[in-house]
């Protein structure tokens, strides 16, 4: 953007004063890196599974923060968690010990069925510190040569965007221009677990896959892949790390998506949910056996851990050791489900769900993913597009089975409209 585009202090504070949606767009056109393509909508405000934006309209929120949002905007028990933890301490960082850590990981942990947490922010701040992690228990565990060490991937993964992530992306809008990447990634097919063991040699130290693939359109793999992947990195003594940032923390009907095949993973790296839709919380979590390779110096994060991080993590464990949001993804997730399965045939090529997250294919014919997130915003529905025709569907789960189908109905008629 040129100079000449940045708005003047007098512009600035007419556009600041405004009350239109169109005011706010502009001044965000005028400052804000031009990394996202939101919708025309600018929100204001919002409570459980709908949002209200500056203009006075309602929308049932259908992206919830990529699952950032899973116990919905402004849920009272982790809000009053964070209300209280801002009145007393906010951040120490790590160099000093603070009341809520040891019990924030060791309820992790114990949610996980493992032994121990590395607590981050972000969620790619999570991944790679599990990729550091990975190659650190290579090296001082495993006995792979120095430099020598390679993680697999699968084909169409999203992580982050980081140098290191994009390095093994298959998103050529992700690679473009950025290189030179990081190098010691292998990429296979996503739910080929022939393909993954054949990848696999003396210096590979870990698998890192989604148990779902969100980002490139909710893709579920077979049915016992993810039973294979433990098997095979059982066997050749790699480490099987599941990327649960978006599918895990009841999103899918389970707390974590790899629970659906009953596999426990070595490292499970989680975000999003974790954060309750307050604040970026993120955590590394494993065994003794493999975190133990890490020692002072080698990793940290200032505000890794922090103590309202920690107030907010422990409220989100709470409600999901209640099994309440599993339960409500798993029944409403039906609901959605048969829902869409009339619309196949009727503008929805083919979908893929798993509890209250969907991918449904639009009919390249009728519109695009982004014409039908477009025109569903005039119907009070909130979804995202990606990958040209295809758009996710994946509300909060404190929404009830009118809400539900509430946004079906909105997709129908935006499909009929579309047909015309």
């Amino acid at each position: 953007m040129s100079g000449d585009t940045l708005l003047t202090p007098v512009e600035l504070a007419v556009v600041s004063s405004s009350p239109t949606a169109a005011g706010y767009i502009e001044l965000d056109e005028a400052h804000v890196a031009h990394t996202y393509h939101p919708l025309p909508v600018v929100l204001h405000e919002g409570l459980g599974a709908w949002v209200t934006d500056v203009d006075g309209r309602r929308y049932l929120d259908c992206l919830a923060g990529y699952s950032a949002l899973n116990f919905g905007h402004g849920h009272p028990t982790i809000v009053a968690a964070a209300r209280d933890q801002l009145k007393r301490l906010t951040l120490t960082s790590r160099a000093f010990h603070h009341d809520l850590l040891g019990h924030f990981t060791a309820e992790l942990a114990a949610l996980c069925g493992m032994d121990a947490v590395l607590p981050m922010n972000s969620g790619a701040e999570a991944v790679e510190s599990a990729l550091k992690l990975a190659r650190k228990w290579g090296y001082e565990v495993k006995g792979v040569a120095p430099d020598q060490a390679n993680i697999i991937v699968a084909r169409g993964n999203f992580h982050g965007r980081t140098i290191s992530i994009v390095s093994f992306s298959s998103d050529p809008d992700a690679k473009h221009n950025f290189g030179p990447f990081t190098p010691g990634f292998r990429e296979v097919a996503f739910g080929d677990a022939e393909g993954l063991a054949s990848a696999i040699d003396a210096n590979t130290v870990a698998v890192l896959i989604e148990p779902i693939q969100g980002e490139a359109g909710v893709l579920i793999p077979p049915q016992g892949y993810l039973r294979a992947v433990r098997t095979i990195c059982t066997d050749a003594n790699v480490l099987f790390m599941a990327d649960e940032i978006q599918s895990g923390l009841a999103r899918t009907g389970r707390t974590f998506a790899c629970d659906h095949e009953d596999v426990r993973p070595d490292v499970y790296i989680l975000g999003k949910a974790l954060g309750g839709g307050i604040m970026p919380v993120s955590a590394v979590v494993s065994t003794w056996d493999v975190m133990g390779a890490l020692h002072p110096g080698e990793h940290g994060s200032t505000f890794g851990g922090n103590p309202l991080a920690c107030a907010v993590g422990r409220a989100v464990i709470g409600l999901l050791e209640t099994g309440e949001f599993q339960t409500r993804a798993a029944v409403l997730g039906a609901q959605l489900s048969d829902r869409l399965t009339a619309l196949v045939g009727h503008g929805v090529v083919t979908f893929r769900s798993r509890g209250l997250w969907a991918g449904v294919d639009i009919d390249p014919a009728i519109a695009t993913g982004r014409q039908v997130c477009e025109a569903l915003v005039q119907q009070g529905v909130l979804a995202k597009d990606t990958h040209g025709s295809t758009i996710r569907l994946a509300p909060p789960l404190v929404v009830t089975a009118a809400d539900v189908d509430f946004a079906v109905d909105a997709l129908t008629t935006v499909l009929t409209d579309l047909a015309r």
